[in-house]
């Protein structure tokens, strides 16, 4: 994408703004042009004796002027502001958008923080562009030609003087236009990595200071510190070059003005009016050459930004859309077919071989590591594998939509999401067309409806983020709550007991048991009293399948590593009530 493309996207439905912004800047430098000319008059007819009235009529004149030229000001800085903050702010959406739909590996190597940074604070260099850049540029072009204009018809040797001046300056603006680019791009990558750095600490917190770690981590920050420090003061070095090397003919031009008004009122070839006229337009003239210098520094920092997003923007999703298979909604059979799967050179899952058929339940047992929850999220496309495929009713998943996926597959994590909003909102995704009714139905067959009743507000109790004002099991009910409204035909629990005390888990296993009715389950667990209902358990050992059987069958064999596990759990028990009951 170039900067015109980038234009003509975020500018698209503002064009009428951005004209108003344009009518209302050139009305001004029209004002600008003519006030000069106002105060000549009144200047010169002072200097010759004119009467009272014609001093007055100017005076008011140079006064209207100055009164438009403020009103036009505002309504050209409103205008600009307006379309730049929506421009921008479509283009994060845009981005917030993409990055949303790109896979959990991209997710993985970058922090919250330093995607915020990329997101917001790259975007935010581009409002200036978006809004004046283009604009300015050409009014301050169009300004500059109208004073030498106006000078050649004042007196040609001022005005080839200040024509060649104002090439000169040109040519070292644009020469140096660039310059500050890279050092630019360097600085937001670094403030990205510093914002990655705070979210990461800031999330930390209980560890940091449970570990005594407070120290290293500040000496860490400031590590970060002095390298942001270091490459913004350079990228700042560099832009100001412009600045200083404005100053410098800045001062030229005034010195050439002066000296040459000054001669020409000594050789009696221009009037006292005519001199100030000189002054005042190059004054004037110094104006556009200076906003031309400001925006070329803010375009260096747009440039950076601009190839920052367009950087994130270039990175596409390795998971994409199938050709569009439907499935019915009942529940589903479930595939692995020789499935492997490799993660930064690392194997994780072998030659996975099992088959669910539709309604059976399925509990994974294992070490952590051992890729039980890498197995589930290759079901969900989070991941694709490299070898081997997962069907769904004999349909590779592939081959479906990862909207309709998602709708067949529910999900419940370890670490329940739950968002800043009211329970309803939480329970149905914002989405406003799930009706109260069909939300405590789905609430009374798991069980739960007293539970919310009990709650301040009912249904309009707020979460505050993080499930804010619920305890950590009524924030997992809550998702279990919500993966029923969802009805999906498989669904994927993820040690689902493991946040929960005993009150809470006889309601969780009630709803485990309402939500397993008429769905393929599958439930990754710890707790060997999580699977007790089960019809199948799959233990997986070093990313292979070390057992795969009927719960009862393999609960029954002596041999089999599940029914060992079940003694070792029960001899754990055992002594955990003697504990109890002999001091």
């Amino acid at each position: 994408m170039s900067y015109r493309e980038l234009l003509q996207t975020y500018l698209k439905g503002h064009w009428g703004k951005v004209a108003l912004f344009t009518i209302a800047l050139f009305g001004g430098i029209a004002v600008q042009l003519l006030a000069p000319q106002v105060i000549r008059a009144f200047i010169d007819a002072a200097a010759e004796g004119a009467e009272l009235g014609l001093l007055v009529r100017l005076a008011v004149w140079f006064l209207v002027l100055g009164l438009a030229n403020q009103i036009l000001g505002i309504l050209a800085a409103y205008s600009s502001a307006d379309v730049g903050w929506r421009a921008t702010n479509a283009l994060r959406l845009d981005l917030f958008r993409h990055v949303l739909d790109l896979d959990m590996s991209f997710h993985k190597e970058r922090t919250p923080g330093e995607l915020i940074e990329r997101i917001d604070g790259d975007v935010t260099h581009l409002s200036n562009f978006f809004s004046q850049f283009v604009v300015q540029l050409m009014a301050g072009l169009l300004l500059i030609l109208g004073i030498l204009v106006l000078f050649w018809l004042e007196d040609w040797r001022v005005a080839l003087s200040l024509t060649i001046y104002v090439v000169v300056v040109s040519w070292a603006m644009h020469r140096r236009r660039e310059v500050a680019v890279p050092a630019s791009e360097m600085e937001r990558e670094t403030n990205a990595r510093l914002f990655g750095a705070i979210e990461e600490r800031l999330s930390g917190l209980d560890e940091i200071r449970a570990n005594g770690a407070s120290r290293h981590v500040l000496y860490r920050y400031l590590l970060m510190q002095r390298e942001w420090y270091r490459k913004s003061f350079r990228a700042w070095q560099l832009r100001r070059t412009i600045w200083s090397m404005m100053m410098f003919w800045s001062v030229v031009g005034n010195a050439l003005v002066i000296g040459l008004g000054i001669y020409l009122y000594r050789q009696g070839a221009a009037t006292l009016g005519s001199v100030y006229l000189f002054y005042h337009y190059m004054t004037l003239l110094e104006g556009p050459l200076e906003r031309i210098s400001n925006q070329f520094q803010e375009f260096q920092k747009a440039g950076a930004g601009f190839r920052r997003v367009q950087d994130l923007l270039k990175v596409r999703p390795q998971i994409t859309d199938g050709e569009g298979v439907e499935l019915p909604r009942k529940a589903h059979s479930v595939a692995f077919v020789d499935v492997s799967f490799s993660y930064s050179d690392q194997e994780l899952l072998q030659g996975i071989n099992f088959r669910l058929e539709p309604g059976e339940s399925l509990g994974l047992l294992g070490r952590t590591g051992s890729g039980k929850t890498t197995l589930t999220r290759l079901l969900f496309r989070l991941y694709d594998p490299q070898k081997g495929k997962i069907e769904l009713d004999g349909v590779d998943v592939r081959q479906l939509t990862l909207k309709t996926l998602r709708k067949r597959v529910g999900l419940v994590t370890q670490d329940v999401q739950l968002f800043r909003g009211t329970v309803r909102e939480n329970l149905t995704f914002f989405d406003p067309s799930i009706t109260d009714e069909k939300i405590y139905e789905a609430l009374e067959l798991l069980g739960l409806r007293r539970w919310v009743e009990k709650l301040p507000q009912g249904l309009d109790t707020p979460l505050h983020g993080e499930g804010g004002g619920l305890s950590a099991g009524e924030a997992q009910l809550l998702t279990f709550a919500r993966i029923f409204l969802q009805d999906p035909g498989v669904v994927v629990l993820d040690e689902p007991s493991s946040r929960l005390d005993p009150a809470t888990e006889k309601l969780l296993t009630h709803a485990m048991d309402r939500l397993f009715q008429g769905r393929t389950a599958i439930v990754i667990a710890h707790r060997l009293e999580t699977i007790e209902r089960v019809d199948k358990v799959m233990v997986l050992a070093g990313g292979k399948i070390a057992e795969f059987g009927k719960r009862e069958e393999l609960a029954r064999d002596p041999r089999s590593i599940y029914r060992s596990m079940l003694e070792a759990s029960r001899q754990r028990e055992l002594e955990r009530r003697l504990e109890e009951v002999i001091p």
